[in-house]
């Protein structure tokens, strides 16, 4: 009877330990995230965006849809932070590095990745290539980047004669400053950033840093559904026709930035969505103000990127 009763014991003692002894090496009891261990994830908005630590009106919806937050659930830090949602690439990259480097101070972080949205990729370009942030910057994901020229800025620049460019531009920042808050906004600076002129420009001096990854996404509208895609059906077609009369653009596109601009590095694709969905457009793919959750898997979509950065630092 002791032997049986010993015997008993002790395997309920070693099948305790082996059930518990993983939760105690790993913490506690506290499960491992896909994310831990990876450096920390600077989220740059593109034009007319936000960030986290932005006082204007439409800061009382999330930009990223909620990512930054989902980001850090699984086990990253995030910072989103806030530039002019007017102003050349130029000045939009030096405000972001200051916040990025008040940042990583404050935490004792030493590298970032980094996700560009539209022109926030350009201006972290900028920033890496030009104001000697490549030390701190392991990767860069660009999604829907303009990165040789959008053929609606070029439209709009055509349009418009040189005499009334200013008089918009000026509309634009009074707008801009009431909704989005700010003093620094330059709308003429941030219409030229986007042409396709204007980026062949800034490609020739902001070149790729060797030491820096850099990963790139594209988004498609099947056609300019009102329905699905309530703001993007408008300036599709005139993205369409700009990409058919380009020899540089292609004619897919979000409707604002064709697929064969996005592309730069490493591009993995175009993103996918649920089948019911007529593609994606500019604002879904980053989920701008949570646009793309009824159209594809926007939190695997967000991990998959950041654990493609991971696993090149």
């Amino acid at each position: 009877m002791k032997t049986t009763l010993g015997g008993a014991l002790c395997t309920a003692v070693i099948t305790l330990f082996a059930v518990h002894a993983p939760l105690m090496a790993s913490g506690g009891g506290s499960a491992a995230k896909p994310l831990d261990g990876t450096h920390p994830i600077v989220l740059s908005h593109g034009l007319f965006g936000w960030g986290e630590d932005s006082n204007g009106v439409v800061s009382i919806a999330n930009y990223w849809g909620g990512m930054d937050d989902y980001l850090r659930s699984e086990g990253a830090s995030v910072y989103a932070p806030t530039k002019s949602a007017l102003g050349s690439n130029e000045d939009r990259a030096a405000q972001m590095k200051s916040k990025i480097l008040y940042w990583m101070a404050a935490n004792g972080y030493s590298k970032v990745h980094v996700i560009g949205h539209s022109q926030g990729g350009l201006d972290s370009r900028y920033m890496i290539a030009n104001l000697g942030m490549a030390a701190k910057v392991s990767s860069l994901t660009t999604l829907s980047t303009p990165h040789r020229g959008s053929p609606v800025a070029d439209i709009v620049e055509t349009v418009l004669p040189n005499w009334l460019e200013p008089f918009v531009a000026d509309v634009l920042e009074a707008l801009t400053r009431l909704v989005w808050s700010g003093s620094q906004q330059d709308g003429l600076n941030a219409m030229n950033a986007l042409t396709t002129s204007g980026l062949s420009q800034f490609n020739q001096y902001t070149p790729n840093a060797s030491s820096v990854k850099y990963i790139s996404w594209a988004a498609k509208m099947a056609w300019a559904d009102p329905i699905q895609h309530p703001l993007m059906w408008l300036t599709h077609p005139a993205c369409w026709a700009g990409g058919v009369a380009s020899a540089v653009h292609s004619s897919a596109n979000d409707g604002l930035v064709p697929v064969s601009s996005s592309k730069w590095g490493t591009y993995k694709g175009e993103v996918s969505h649920s089948w019911y969905a007529t593609g994606l457009d500019h604002l879904q793919i980053s989920n701008t103000m949570y646009s793309g959750n009824a159209y594809y898997d926007v939190e695997g979509f967000y991990l998959r990127i950041a654990q493609d950065a991971k696993a090149v630092q």
